[in-house]
């Protein structure tokens, strides 16, 4: 695909991101988000660290001693991270925060292009559906992000999709290979891919069970 509309793309989810958390009242900040143990104000407080300023040496440094306060545990580095510029930072000046950075070109060390795309959508999803708030995803964008979440082993998706084909009931789109079929919108699908057990509630086929299985084996992570 080509980088600068990924680019743009990312750029535009952030924006739109940014002004959806800007709508929200303390109540909303404070509730639980589908990333378990993190309330929206934590995700918020993530989002502000994918889009870093530093530059890529320092991020790497940055990284490596989180990983080492954590105890080698990755996803336990991301949430500890979190919850300190949370603890450090207002609903109001993360917003801001995230939104003079949105048209940043950094990304974590060892991420792709596509993944501040997955990482803006997912994280949407993760604070607008606990809150029965409707949050859209633009098709073309979900696909693309689809199509990096199945293609590597980063989120999960291989070992939990095993089995496992994906049909989009919105547009004409479909993954994987098995005797399973899972059916339901690209975003639910997408939710599925990474870890996320919301996105069983827009789904049918065959192979709900064994996706639901598999997501109760595993808690998902944050990424």
């Amino acid at each position: 695909m080509d980088r600068d509309e990924i680019f743009s793309w990312v750029k535009d989810e952030r924006l739109s991101l940014a002004d959806f958390l800007d709508e929200l009242d303390d109540h909303e900040w404070k509730a639980a988000s589908l990333c378990p143990g993190w309330t929206t104000h934590d995700v918020a407080a993530h989002l502000t660290t994918s889009a870093r300023t530093v530059s890529m040496p320092a991020a790497i440094l940055d990284t490596a001693r989180g990983v080492i306060r954590a105890r080698g545990d990755f996803n336990r580095m991301i949430a500890d991270q979190a919850r300190e510029r949370a603890a450090r930072f207002g609903p109001a000046e993360l917003v801001a925060r995230f939104r003079e950075t949105a048209g940043s070109p950094l990304r974590d060390p060892g991420s792709r292009p596509l993944d501040p795309l997955v990482d803006a959508l997912v994280h949407g999803q993760d604070v607008a559906r606990p809150l029965g708030r409707v949050r859209e995803m633009p098709a073309e964008r979900v696909i693309a992000a689809l199509g990096r979440v199945l293609g590597t082993g980063f989120y999960g998706a291989p070992k939990r999709l095993r089995g496992t084909r994906l049909v989009a009931t919105d547009l004409d789109w479909s993954a994987g290979e098995g005797p399973d079929e899972v059916r339901g919108p690209v975003g639910d699908l997408l939710l599925l891919a990474t870890g996320r057990a919301a996105g069983l509630a827009g789904v049918s086929g065959p192979g709900v069970g064994r996706i639901a299985a598999a997501l109760q084996a595993v808690v998902p992570g944050t990424s």
